[in-house]
């Protein structure tokens, strides 16, 4: 999957590029800037970069620079002879003039890309856990799918603390990739090339669970009819990762303090301690905090693993990431089915991103599982994904987070999703304009009032004569 950097100022025509390429089947980063691509992104990795000629700061062209060998396809809405002249002076790629329309921005990146060897293959499905033993390289996105900025805070955060010793707790919803973060956190650790041993506290019998973790001796209890060597001590020199430990018993939960206070466990039925170095990496998606005032989990085990505290949003929180998941989901189920040619339809994207996913991404990949199995006729259709919630009604709660602001979305931009750039504005300023201000329009669209008003002129929407300033 070729993975595409647009570097873009205002907010409205960044998100329709993104969700347009995205839509195409592309791997989308972005930036509001030079400055905030080269501090979050490596734009030397990327087959494509998008930018503006005209940006906060330095311009567009200084990609070219910072990026060698990438393809630089310029865009301005100050389109002249001149600019588009000194733009390809400088080594871009190609030059668009705003406004443009989807299958022009579509034809030249596609020529663009057709010219270009992919500089790394695709990333392996997410929310699936890697098996592989071995350091990955530094970028967890090698192992997670997020083009957000939740998603980019994770990385962030995993990329700080894995090289560490410290102790980390994830929390999350069921079905976020709780043990995807855990997977990352170890593979990108000194102790990638030791095993790392996941348990699921809430998968074994609450009588087991000691036994389990840190084993037992030959006949400590009926049944122990030979020793046995539990998880923690299989882990020795490795990372533990204990899903699901608010479920952990209390007695259970008083032996794993000791090892994180002593690095010391004892086997049932043993008087003897053994000394063991384990990573601990816990998750869960209860509230700890609140437990502990219940009595239902241990204070003092809460901030013994509560050292660093890794959030992995849900995935109605990663609305810019939804469709760039299905679509990786369904290459591999395709792929596995025999049918590598499947495509979603614009309605079925459309309920993709409708949909509430209490299920998170678990609950994506089972649609889309469903969905490839069903197809006969080579189109993911909203009736075969089978989606309960997902009428035309359905309200997205979400928040998407750009720069240093966030910008909620309208519930009316839902239904222009298939429209250009202009049809966009136009569509959004003529439903909008009776309620809002020129001010509260130019902020919602992620541009300046200037902007609004040039664009109006060139659209020829006369401002209301009673609106607000």
């Amino acid at each position: 999957m070729p993975r595409i950097l647009i570097v873009e100022d205002e907010e409205i025509i960044r998100s329709a590029i993104r969700k347009l390429l995205t839509h195409a089947g592309y791997d989308i980063a972005d930036a509001d800037s030079v400055e905030e691509a080269t501090e979050h992104q490596q734009p030397s990795q990327f087959d494509l970069i998008i930018s503006d000629l005209r940006l906060p700061g330095a311009p567009g062209t200084e990609l070219i620079r910072r990026a060698p060998d990438t393809p630089v396809l310029i865009m301005t809405s100050y389109a002249s002879l001149r600019s588009a002249v000194d733009s390809m002076k400088m080594g871009a790629v190609e030059y668009l003039a705003k406004p443009f329309d989807h299958d022009e921005m579509l034809e030249v990146v596609s020529k663009i890309l057709a010219r270009q060897k992919p500089k790394r293959a695709l990333p392996p499905a997410p929310d699936k856990a890697i098996n592989e033993p071995g350091p990955v390289d530094s970028d967890p996105a090698s192992l997670m799918y997020g083009n957000c900025d939740a998603m980019e805070k994770v990385f962030t955060l995993i990329r700080k603390v894995a090289p560490t010793e410290t102790t980390v707790l994830i929390r999350g919803e069921s079905g976020t990739g709780k043990e995807l973060a855990a997977r990352a956190l170890h593979l990108m650790s000194p102790r990638a090339s030791n095993p790392m041993i996941s348990v699921n506290c809430a998968a074994i019998p609450e009588s087991l669970i000691e036994s389990e973790l840190f084993g037992h001796e030959k006949g400590a209890f009926t049944g122990a009819v030979s020793e046995r060597t539990g998880l923690i001590e299989a882990a020795d020199g490795g990372s533990l990762f204990l899903d699901e430990i608010g479920e952990l018993p209390a007695e259970a939960q008083a032996r794993l303090l000791r090892v994180l206070q002593e690095g010391e466990i004892r086997k049932v039925g043993s008087t003897q301690s053994r000394r063991v170095d384990v990573r601990m990496i816990a998750a869960t998606h209860r509230n700890l905090k609140a437990m502990t005032r219940t009595g239902g989990f241990r204070e003092d085990l809460y901030y013994r693993l509560n050292v660093m505290q890794i959030r992995i949003p849900p995935l109605r929180e990663r609305l810019p990431d939804i469709l760039g998941l299905a679509q990786n989901f369904l290459r591999s189920q395709g792929e596995k089915m025999g049918k590598p040619s499947l495509n979603l339809t614009p309605e079925a994207m459309r309920v993709l991103e409708r949909h509430r996913w209490p299920g998170n991404v678990r609950e994506l990949e089972n649609a889309i599982e469903r969905a490839t199995i069903l197809c006969d006729e080579g189109l993911i259709t909203p009736a075969l994904l089978d989606l309960e919630d997902a009428a035309d009604d359905v309200e997205i709660p979400q928040t998407l987070v750009d720069g240093n602001h966030q910008q909620a979305r309208c519930r009316d931009t839902d239904a222009s999703n298939d429209l250009s750039l202009e049809d966009y504005f136009q569509h959004f300023v003529l439903e909008n304009q009776d309620r809002m201000s020129e001010t509260e329009l130019a902020q919602k669209l992620g541009i300046s009032r200037k902007s609004l008003w040039e664009r109006r002129q060139r659209l020829g929407i006369p401002r209301k004569k009673n609106a607000a300033n």
